[in-house]
């Protein structure tokens, strides 16, 4: 799996988050005390732009009338129809065991270890035929 570097730690403050593109793909990073996550933006329920939802925290309820609210800036609700995941492991509340988020892995390094490498160049294969340039990606 290619790594890639998205962001500078203080580009994202506690309780903000940054979307960037990698190889085509829309990832929301979340910074939530200190410790980041990344989700794909997009909601498996409609496919709405879920990483500009609002981070809200877990409302559970034991018997009717009684809840109890946990885990605040953990759940990050689809401002599309309100469906709620957890941006620890994308995991849906909606429909908890046939939905969820794709969640990335993050890792917070230091900029000296990064400057070392070892750097790749990507590499295409180009070929001429018959007058044609073509790439192969």
């Amino acid at each position: 799996m290619a790594r890639h570097v998205v962001a500078t730690a203080g580009e994202i403050p506690p309780g903000g988050r940054k979307i960037v593109t990698v190889r085509g793909r829309e990832i929301g990073i979340f910074n939530h005390g200190g410790e980041y996550f990344a989700l794909l933006n997009r909601c498996p329920h409609q496919g709405g732009e879920l990483c500009r939802g609002t981070l809200v925290g877990l409302v559970t309820s034991r018997e009717p009338g009684r809840f109890d609210y946990s885990r605040p800036g953990e759940m990050l609700k689809c401002p599309w129809h309100g469906w709620e995941y957890d941006i620890r492991t994308g995991q849906s509340w909606c429909d908890p065991n046939d939905t969820r988020v794709k969640a990335y892995e993050v890792t917070v390094e230091p900029g000296e270890t990064l400057a070392r490498g070892p750097f790749v160049a990507e590499t295409f294969a180009v070929s001429v035929e018959q007058d044609y340039i073509v790439v192969e990606v």
